[in-house]
């Protein structure tokens, strides 16, 4: 199973396990984590669901629509990924730092 660490802005963390094949912005929304406000529900047209990812060898790389996206994100970084296009698989363990602010 994995497990997702949202780390926030102000250093608190949430730990959550979730089923395989579920997206990081799924498994923040199931799990009422704060500071992913995902308006688009996943649909790659918001970049509100906008997380810094230090090791990103679990995923996919990023496409293009994504690259596009993440331009329009606050305070994007090298390590800027939107967390619905993450998808959770097998037993990784994910670290993903929630922005100070999305909007």
């Amino acid at each position: 199973m994995p497990r997702v660490t949202f780390i926030q802005a102000n250093g608190r963390e949430d730990v959550v396990d979730v089923v395989d094949d579920t997206s990081v912005m799924q498994s923040a929304m199931d799990n009422l984590v704060s500071g992913i406000i995902a308006d688009c529900g996943g649909e790659l047209t918001c970049a509100t669901c906008h997380v810094y990812v230090d090791d990103q060898s679990s995923f996919e790389p990023p496409t293009a629509e994504e690259a596009d996206m993440l331009e329009c994100a606050v305070d994007p970084e090298p390590e800027s990924r939107l967390s619905c296009q993450l998808i959770l698989r097998g037993e990784t363990s994910t670290f993903v730092r929630v922005p100070a602010s999305q909007l």
